[in-house]
């Protein structure tokens, strides 16, 4: 009945067909089940299954059936119409279910097993978990990593290679789906639970996916899916388990060194919210609400409104996850983007990075936190959001006065690059290091320029040299060699911006040294707009890199901002989605200061920072930096 090509060439007929029942979905808004052959001939070409849909589409699986109905397609999918339907006096045996990946690759292989059972022995991984917040709906890849954005990792001007790449994603992906036609994000449905999100299996991108039962091979919403036999209720592990990623990212990796830096995305930390901005008459906004009418996150203040929480009580949920990050992060230094510029709302310009760093002290104690003031001159054009820098006190110290990109046309639609100087607490001026904090134009908005790298490409092209222009103005004025380039720079590492940063002298330390960990995940593609760029000075210095899996591969409904959507409330105060960018950390090995001798122990090094002991070298801690060789793959490479 199905035939061979997408139509089947019975559409619009009258048949009568007889079948196993392998899936009943009269609940969840499909109407109907399905019914496939046992003995029908798997290789074919034609599928031997159908959707039966309609309100005397009512039987039990497992049971033998005959029906009679009118062929249809709907939207891509074939199905019958039931008009009669007869429970068989006996059974027509046992559903033997597609098992083999390489079945269903191609559109042809789907083609031919529309509606039929598959329980596939191969590694299938989760790379996107967006919209099971919305549908009860995962993107699953074939193999056990989630897809790549092909830009991370391939010039994005060569065009056949994108082209490859693209082509391989769409061909090694597959939706799983929970039977249902629901959208739990509307007001009517939030009381219904999420289909397989608890708090206990967040499903985060990158598990491996462990198929209990069938599923059926579905098309609809103009895509093909795995459909559980029955929709799903709570945490669907009657169907389908997920592996647990988050246990292994409980605590970043050991970078090694005596201290670290990290760059950390904190998602709009405004501590000026909506509500606020409303009562001092500052303008108007309407906002995102919970499913009680609570609000709960800016929706739109207009441009230089806040962009974070509604309410003060709304406020404390998002600080007290990027607290808890930035704490676990164990950082000595670290870069902040996405934070309020206060300045805005008739505050002092560091009033947020000030309420930051007193949230921080009131967990981790007095005074281990500070900031880098503002600089005396900043731009006449700021954005409402800002860059930052906040540091431990007992391991470094501020050098100099930071310093702001000022009148630079080509950040007049971003944010100005940062620069402060440290040092190691207690170690010579001559022994400083710089560190810029960036976060260039998004691709958001912006002119499209074709070459697939998102709005804004051009935007972002010009930033890069005017950065790495100013880059070395700073070095000229202060002395200082050693600097990293740090922050947001939303551009993937293969792009243009990135590619001319390097062409400064600069290796992007993620991809030299780690293997360039996901800092983001869009569409559910893994990639990173977030960098660690060191001229060769500063990679001296670097023992390790890590990108610390907290945010990017977790479902947003454990975010702060979708508080209370649902029926069932993801919220915690763990670390995980914090923001929606991973950090990055690196590990420095400073030079060794001189120590006061102590009696009886000549020549001995008591070790500071966070535990490394000086006098007995550094044993190659950290993520695949030997400091006694070469730096290996400085540069940006082509990664196949």
């Amino acid at each position: 009945m199905q035939g061979t090509g997408a139509v089947s060439p019975l559409q619009g007929q009258t048949v009568t067909v007889e079948g196993v029942v392998t899936a009943d979905w009269r609940e969840g808004g499909f109407n109907g089940f399905v019914l496939q052959d046992p003995a029908g001939d798997p290789a074919d070409g034609a599928s031997d299954a159908v959707f039966v849909w309609g309100n005397r589409a009512r039987a039990e699986i497992g049971q033998s059936v005959r029906v009679t109905g009118a062929v249809s397609e709907y939207n891509g999918l074939t199905e019958i119409t039931v008009d009669a339907l007869e429970v068989l006096p006996a059974s027509l045996g046992e559903v033997a279910p597609v098992t083999d990946w390489a079945a269903i690759a191609t559109p042809e292989g789907k083609e031919a097993h529309e509606s039929e059972l598959v329980l596939l022995n191969d590694q299938l991984t989760v790379t996107d978990n967006y919209d099971a917040n919305y549908y009860g709906t995962f993107t699953l890849a074939y193999g056990d990593e989630p897809l790549r954005q092909p830009t991370a990792d391939i010039d994005p001007h060569d065009t056949a290679a994108i082209a490859a790449a693209t082509a391989d994603n769409t061909a090694r992906s597959i939706l799983l789906d929970d039977a249902k036609s629901t959208n739990y994000n509307t007001a009517s449905n939030r009381s219904i639970p999420f289909a397989y999100l608890t708090p206990e299996t967040p499903v985060s991108v990158g598990s491996h996916v462990d198929f209990v039962q069938p599923f059926v091979l579905d098309y609809r919403y103009d895509a093909w899916s795995l459909q559980p036999t029955t929709p799903v209720t709570g945490d669907g592990s009657a169907h389908v388990t997920f592996s647990d990623v988050r246990a292994a990212n409980a605590a970043r990796e050991d970078v090694g060194g005596d201290l670290a830096i990290a760059t950390f995305n904190v998602l709009n930390y405004f501590p000026t919210t909506a509500e606020e901005y409303v009562e001092l008459g500052l303008g108007s906004c309407t906002t995102y609400n919970d499913r009680d009418g609570n609000p709960i996150s800016a929706n739109d203040c207009g441009d230089t409104g806040p962009r974070g929480a509604a309410t003060t009580e709304s406020f404390e949920r998002q600080e007290t996850k990027i607290v808890n990050a930035i704490s676990a992060l164990d950082a000595s230094i670290v870069s902040l983007e996405e934070i309020e510029n206060s300045a805005h709302f008739g505050k002092d310009r560091d009033f947020a990075v000030a309420t930051l760093v007193a949230a921080l002290n009131e967990k981790d104690g007095a005074g281990v936190w500070a900031y880098a003031p503002s600089p005396a001159a900043v731009p006449a054009s700021e954005d409402v959001i800002r860059n930052a820098f906040i540091y431990r006190t007992a391991d470094v110290e501020r050098v100099g006065e930071s310093v702001i990109l000022t009148d630079e046309p080509a950040f007049s639609n971003a944010r100005q690059p940062l620069f402060q100087a440290f040092k190691a607490v207690g170690a010579d001026d001559a022994d400083a290091f710089l560190v810029a904090a960036n976060h260039f134009k998004s691709k958001g908005s912006g002119t499209d320029d074709g070459t697939g790298q998102g709005n804004a490409n051009p935007d972002r092209v010009a930033q890069a040299p005017a950065l790495v222009a100013f880059t070395a103005e700073v070095q000229a004025a202060t002395g200082i060699e050693p600097v990293f380039l740090a922050g947001d720079f939303n551009a993937y590492a293969a792009e243009d911006p990135a590619r001319v940063i390097e062409a400064g002298g600069y290796t992007n330390l993620n991809y030299a040294l780690n293997g360039g960990e996901a800092t983001y995940n869009y569409d559910g593609l893994n990639g990173s707009l977030d960098h660690v760029f060191a001229n060769a000075e500063a990679l001296e210095l670097v023992t390790g890199v890590d990108v610390w899996q907290i945010n990017a591969q977790e479902q947003i409904a454990f975010e702060y901002s979708r508080y209370n959507y649902n029926a069932t409330l993801l919220y915690d105060e763990s670390v995980f989605r914090a923001s929606d960018h991973n950090p990055i950390v690196v590990g420095l090995d400073l030079p060794e200061q001189e120590q006061p001798e102590e009696p009886g122990q000549p020549g001995t090094h008591p070790g500071q920072g966070h535990g490394v002991d000086k006098g007995d070298g550094h044993p190659g801690k950290g993520k695949g930096v030997d400091k006694g060789e070469d730096h290996p793959g400085k540069g940006w490479k082509k990664r196949v």
